[in-house]
């Protein structure tokens, strides 16, 4: 039987990325159970429009008062030093735009149509936090798609048509209506959850109790 972990998440989500990274080690701690990965839409601020807006703008409305920029500077430093541990390099201080994400779980989901999802995650991760790339564009979508060697000309064409927006938008709502209010989660066999970043120990043991949770399979015969 296969442990099938939904990992909800959206590549503008700073934790997402750290998150991916140890749900990946976890797995690799897990070799005597069957995993699959599958990559859920969620976004964070689903009002961004869809040509993005300022940065520092976007964050200054939403952290406003002294204490407030004191927790985002010391989440930020976290983030960093995390990050350190996992070989993943933030550069906070580059980004300066705040895109809509909604195109970029688009092609997650092609790209997981093509046994690509955690690599199209990663390169997303990758292009807006250290590279500061604007990953609601279209093109910047396009060249992350031929990174992971995904047909460019068809991915470019399925952003023109609008494809699987409305499965994208309806998935995305789905989560919302169970009551996810914070990437990223992970869902085990639409049975058991845990949220947050956690370490790779944690959820490790999230998968050893999900696989536990499956109904035995009998010996043929």
């Amino acid at each position: 039987m296969t442990v099938a972990i939904e990992m909800v998440s959206d590549p503008v989500c700073p934790w997402c990325w750290l998150g991916l990274r140890r749900i990946q080690a976890a797995i690799a701690q897990t070799p005597d159970i069957k995993v699959q990965l599958l990559f859920r839409p969620y976004e964070l601020d689903p009002t961004i429009p869809a040509a993005g807006v300022d940065y520092k703008e976007y964050m200054g409305s939403r952290v406003s008062s002294p204490e407030g920029k004191e927790r985002m500077a010391a989440m930020r430093q976290a983030l960093i030093d995390y990050g350190a541990a996992e070989d993943i390099p933030y550069r906070f201080d580059a980004v300066t735009h705040r895109p809509n994400s909604f195109d970029a779980h688009r092609l997650v989901r092609w790209a997981q149509g093509q046994g690509k999802g955690a690599e199209a995650k990663e390169a997303l991760f990758r292009a807006y936090f250290n590279e500061a790339r604007n990953i609601g564009d279209h093109g910047v979508l396009v060249d992350i798609a031929r990174s992971i060697d995904l047909d460019a000309d068809i991915v470019a064409d399925l952003l023109k048509t609008g494809a699987d927006t409305d499965i994208v938008r309806q998935e995305a709502d789905t989560f919302r209506q169970m009551g996810i209010s914070g990437v990223p989660t992970y869902i085990a066999n639409r049975r058991v959850a845990v949220q947050g970043a956690e370490s790779a120990e944690k959820l490790e043991r999230f998968i050893r109790h999900a696989a536990a949770q499956l109904p035995q399979e009998r010996p043929a015969g």
